[in-house]
């Protein structure tokens, strides 16, 4: 086991990957209670780290509450909190306090074979780590009757990160999900037409056109000689998984 400042304790023995059949995540009230006696605390670290990087903003978005998965199926209740509790709560090393940060990601795999993750960009909260493109869910990605949509949150995640749309994906997979800890990530498997290197090309004239691109470059994984410790352990967990890999040691 060993420890990450983004990432946390690593037990790859409790990190687990299943097949999803269906998600059923709907909002309900009562906030965060457990971060909002510490909002003191909280605002703090937010303006300090604000002061570091001002390009940090602090929005609502949508962390677990309590949830069930079982045969496939996912339920479970959101709740409304802020990027500065979620952003304390992380660097905190993700002390257990009642919620989970759930969240969908577009796993792009390439013609080849070979998978897209993006690099987040230097005025990002995790400047340098690389990830699938996706992101926390915020208060866009609810329905009009109180229901996350992931599926959605996934295409608009995709589109601002990449400029990538649903006409450019050849095939949806559908979900998997990487129960990693405080983490519940629901990668949706995305099938471009082009080898990786040429959706790379792509992806790359998008960010140059953009005025702050929230990714920096694309990485491009073909096995595992590929990763590197700036990847999200749950992403790379998913790839082992689609390579029928033992899972890697803690």
């Amino acid at each position: 086991m060993s420890a990450d400042p983004l990432w946390g304790q690593d037990d790859t023995k409790d990190r687990r990957v299943a097949p999803v059949r269906s998600v059923c995540l709907t909002l309900e009230d009562g906030g965060w209670p457990e971060a909002e006696a510490r909002q003191a605390e909280i605002d703090s670290h937010f303006a300090l780290r604000q002061r570091a990087n001002p390009h940090l903003w602090n929005g609502d978005i949508l962390l677990l509450r309590d949830h069930r998965f079982a045969d496939g199926h996912l339920d479970g209740r959101v709740r409304r909190t802020t990027f500065a509790s979620f952003l304390w709560w992380r660097d905190q090393g993700w002390p257990d306090l009642g919620m989970v940060n759930v969240f969908a990601l577009a796993a792009l795999e390439g013609a080849d074979g070979a998978f897209l993750m993006g690099v987040m960009g230097a005025h990002t909260a995790s400047a340098g780590r690389i990830y699938f493109p996706g992101g926390t869910p915020d208060l866009s990605d609810l329905t009009t009757d109180g229901h996350l949509d992931l599926a959605g949150s996934v295409w608009r995640e995709l589109a601002e990160e990449t400029g990538l749309a649903v006409a450019d994906v050849t095939r949806d997979a559908g979900f998997t999900a990487v129960f990693d800890g405080p983490r519940l990530a629901l990668l949706r498997r995305l099938l471009l037409p082009e080898p990786a290197a040429d959706a790379a090309r792509r992806i790359h004239a998008f960010l140059g056109r953009e005025t702050l691109p929230e990714l920096s470059a694309m990485a491009i994984v073909r096995n595992v000689k590929d990763i590197s410790p700036q990847m999200a352990p749950f992403a790379v967990a998913y790839m082992r998984h689609l390579w029928n890999l033992a899972p890697m040691a803690p």
